[in-house]
């Protein structure tokens, strides 16, 4: 086990939640599957969660995977934090 895995809290390969958050349009889940698919070798259909806000402006997308390693989750959210359509992510 690298030193960087063995810093994570998490045992790896496991379940994992990939949360990120923008404007409510159209594409925007399909958006943040594109930048995930390539880290991601086995990304089921039912994988993707979405929620609107109250006032509908917003919307939340969750995209559970399994991972591999925390390079491979920092690799995700460094591709999800560089799209100027996602406004947060967890």
């Amino acid at each position: 086990m690298s030193e960087t895995e063995h810093e994570s809290p998490f045992e790896f390969p496991c379940q994992f939640p990939i949360k990120a958050m923008g404007k409510n349009k159209p594409d925007l889940d399909a958006i943040i599957v594109a930048l995930i698919r390539p880290h991601v070798e086995n990304l089921s259909e039912g994988a993707v969660k979405t929620r609107l806000s109250k006032g509908g402006n917003f919307i939340a997308i969750t995209v559970e995977i399994e991972a591999q390693s925390k390079a491979q989750l920092d690799a995700i959210y460094t591709d999800l934090n560089a799209c100027p359509h996602i406004t947060m992510t967890l």
